[in-house]
């Protein structure tokens, strides 16, 4: 259940370390990471549902450098999954990148070829704004994770991962990749998501702001001449609400006025900077999420993390628990609420978590 909320990756611009907020859309600021975009296409790619692209582009963002072990083979590959709404290149923002990427960090690009791929419908990767809008073919996390799976397997040669983590939706992805191609990582570490299929409330407001875009006359069936802009501001006031974190927005904005400013501005963000095409395949996307029978075939080494402020995967919800008693080699943390974490956020907030991380790290050296 997770997802999100990476239209969800902006930074409200309230603090050093600003929040994330799910009604950003507008790209988070970077460090001075030396990142590089590629692109690699996939012929005739068909989807779950029937429906095939003649050319299927898929974009991602790469740091470090591929290193080959004595049989020729890549053997410190890790590649980041970003939410829904997201890119690849919001883990180059510096809650994520500063504390991973640098000298004897978790993720030390002198070590390790770090892969950022814009998923299917999202960035720089084919989706439905292209052109098509809403006869683009109705992808789905499975699709996105094979696209992926093409990706590094066909176009990059990468015949095991060292590491696939992702966040929100992502967080979704790796659970699907442990189940689809259990021996191709040899750790996954998911951040901020359920292992069940996206029903009650996390389906109610999804739906919400899929039908609040479709009912605005605008929308005109996804052919709008100019964008369907009430039909955005729900959505996106939405998806503000679900990656909010109560304690530090009330310690951040404890007056009224400052708070209603706050909310106003962030919305207004994201509807400037979101294509409400893209937005209805984007949520719609998880329709058909559902690991939970097929929990026994992630056998790769596992570190799950979620964040106990988190709308979207409640901390009284006892899944987690329950699927990693049902995994081979997996450990879940719930990271406390408190004035600092982010909500749903906080899956991109590195320092909650970094130590997890090098210890699986080390853990599966």
């Amino acid at each position: 259940m997770s997802f999100l909320l990476s239209l969800l990756l902006l930074q409200a611009a309230v603090t050093q370390t600003p929040p994330l907020t799910p009604a950003v859309k507008t790209a988070p600021s970077t460090s001075n990471w030396p990142a590089r975009d590629a692109q690699f296409t996939v012929r005739r790619f068909r989807f779950r549902s029937g429906e095939t692209l003649p050319e299927l582009r898929l974009n991602y963002t790469m740091l470090g450098q591929p290193h080959r072990n004595a049989r020729g083979e890549i053997d410190n590959a890790v590649m980041v999954l970003h939410g829904t709404g997201g890119t690849g290149r919001q883990f180059l923002s510096p809650q994520f990148a500063d504390e991973l990427y640098g000298p004897a960090q978790p993720l030390d690009i002198t070590r390790y070829w770090i892969i950022l791929p814009d998923g299917i419908g999202h960035g720089k990767s084919s989706k439905p704004s292209d052109g098509l809008r809403m006869r683009f073919p109705h992808y789905d996390y499975d699709d996105m994770v094979e696209a992926q799976y093409r990706l590094l397997h066909d176009g990059l040669g990468i015949r095991r991962m060292r590491l696939i983590m992702g966040t929100s939706m992502g967080c979704m992805h790796s659970l699907v990749w442990g189940e689809t191609y259990p021996e191709f990582a040899r750790a996954l570490m998911p951040l901020a998501c359920e292992p069940v299929e996206i029903a009650g409330l996390n389906r109610m407001w999804r739906k919400l702001a899929i039908d609040g875009i479709k009912a605005d006359p605008a929308w005109a069936g996804g052919e709008y001449r100019t964008p369907p802009v009430q039909g955005l501001r729900t959505a996106a006031s939405l998806l503000f609400v679900a990656g909010g974190a109560p304690l530090f927005f009330q310690k951040q904005y404890p007056g009224r006025d400052a708070a209603e400013a706050f909310a106003k501005q962030r919305v207004a963000a994201s509807i400037d900077g979101t294509d409400a095409n893209d937005l209805v395949y984007q949520l719609d996307a998880s329709r058909t999420y559902a690991p939970w029978s097929r929990l026994e075939a992630i056998t790769a080494p596992t570190t799950w993390i979620n964040s106990a402020d988190d709308f979207i995967n409640p901390r009284n919800l006892d899944y987690p628990l329950r699927a990693v008693a049902r995994m081979k080699n997996a450990r879940f943390r719930m990271i406390p609420e408190s004035t600092d974490t982010r909500g749903h956020g906080t899956h991109t907030a590195a320092r909650f978590w970094k130590q997890d991380l090098a210890d699986l790290l080390q853990r599966t050296e």
